[in-house]
């Protein structure tokens, strides 16, 4: 394959050429931002005021065409401002990923800029050589994210947005024969376009917490924390010592995604509850997260894990009958199949049981990859209980 040799000065100028398309497309987000916050504040004053109208025509003597303009008017403001909400959003994330983008490759291309001129020739055929299999790596995983967000958005926000639309249709239809009907149905379709924009929000947060961006792990990790509880209905405490400080975003990230998948994982194996706690100390950030068992969770252990209740006295007698003479063989060989599906069960379960607020050894390696792409150290206790990770503050 050809060589194509770049200087460190004719990398440093296309660098700084993108940076410059950077600065010029975010300028233009910046002005869709506002225009969309603006409309938004408008369609929303407008929401508002026409759900006070129709709590007072729906109270007192109002004509069906007074319903009907206005539940046509609440309709219109309800779909636009949930609209403008979520335009607001994705425009938000776009910018922050092109902040991000545009300060990196500044940074590299400051660092190109001071190298001395054609110390990037050498050797470039051989960097060159190497490039297919690492751009198809590159695109892999891309096509790989790609369609994990495609799958959540057509599973997720996709189908509420579907479910919306009917219901609208089903308002559009009730105006003219049942306009009281109608009053009833739009609340319930409010109620729908606001459940489903907490959803989306939730997916962006999935996805890309803005949070960590614009105020930094401390509130993005308690919010995870409270989320992931509610969810798994398993309480995760949450605490952090010290003064918080900003780490850098990809850091930032780097340590949430450790945290995150870490309670996640504890989560996984439902153990009666998990605490997260950050130490911010002199250099470095220690974090911990720890599952734990409490009393009611030993004494439900099935029997044969240590600290649960003795054996069933009714399955022992099932044994020594199975071993009686007088029983016929069909019935002896019944009662030892259901002993034995009885002990498996057992087992299965004092596995569970013994397992409760063990971190899985799949959430471990994947989590242990993570830091060490990101520079942070982790461990795992003997008891698989508790995963600690530190990370040193940039300089």
């Amino acid at each position: 394959m050809a060589a194509h040799a770049h200087t460190a000065a004719e990398l440093a100028r296309e660098a700084a050429e993108e940076v410059a398309r950077l600065e010029q497309e975010l300028a233009e987000i910046d002005l869709l931002i506002q225009q969309a916050r603006n409309e938004s504040s408008r369609h929303e004053a407008k929401r508002t005021q026409s759900q006070e109208r129709m709590a007072q025509l729906s109270g007192g003597q109002s004509s069906p065409e007074e319903l009907i303009e206005a539940t046509n008017q609440l309709v219109t403001a309800t779909r636009r401002a949930s609209l403008m909400e979520t335009q607001i959003d994705v425009l938000e994330g776009k910018q922050r990923v092109l902040v991000r983008f545009r300060d990196r490759l500044q940074h590299y291309a400051d660092a190109l800029a001071a190298l001395p001129a054609g110390a990037l020739t050498t050797g470039a055929a051989e960097v060159e050589e190497g490039a297919p299999s690492f751009s198809r790596a590159i695109l892999d995983a891309q096509e790989v994210l790609r369609r994990d967000i495609s799958r959540a958005m057509h599973d997720g926000p996709a189908q509420s947005l579907t479910n919306i639309a009917l219901q609208a249709q089903i308002v559009e239809r009730l105006i003219v024969r049942d306009p009281e009907r109608a009053a009833r149905e739009v609340h319930e379709l409010v109620a729908m376009v606001q459940h489903t924009l907490e959803a989306t929000k939730t997916f962006i947060f999935d996805v890309r917490p803005m949070v960590l961006d614009d105020l930094g792990i401390v509130p993005t990790l308690r919010r995870a924390a409270r989320d992931r509880g509610r969810v798994a209905q398993i309480p995760v405490e949450f605490d952090s010592v010290g003064q918080d400080r900003r780490l850098g975003s990809d850091l930032e990230s780097g340590l949430f995604r450790v945290i995150d998948d870490a309670i996640a994982g504890f989560l996984s194996t439902t153990p009666a509850r998990v605490a997260v706690r950050l130490d911010w100390g002199d250099t470095s950030l220690r974090a911990a997260v720890r599952g734990v068992r409490n009393e009611e969770t030993l004494l439900a252990m099935p029997p044969g894990v240590t600290g649960a209740p003795e054996p069933d006295h009714r399955r022992a007698a099932l044994g020594r009958a199975a071993q009686g003479k007088d029983l016929p063989p069909a019935l002896a060989a019944m009662i030892r199949e259901r002993g034995a599906e009885a002990d498996a069960t057992a087992a299965a379960a004092a596995e569970a049981v013994a397992r409760a607020g063990e971190l899985p050894a799949g959430t471990w390696k994947a989590v242990g990859q993570r830091a060490h792409a990101a520079g942070i150290s982790v461990a795992l206790s003997e008891d698989g209980a508790e995963l600690a990770a530190e990370a040193a503050y940039p300089a």
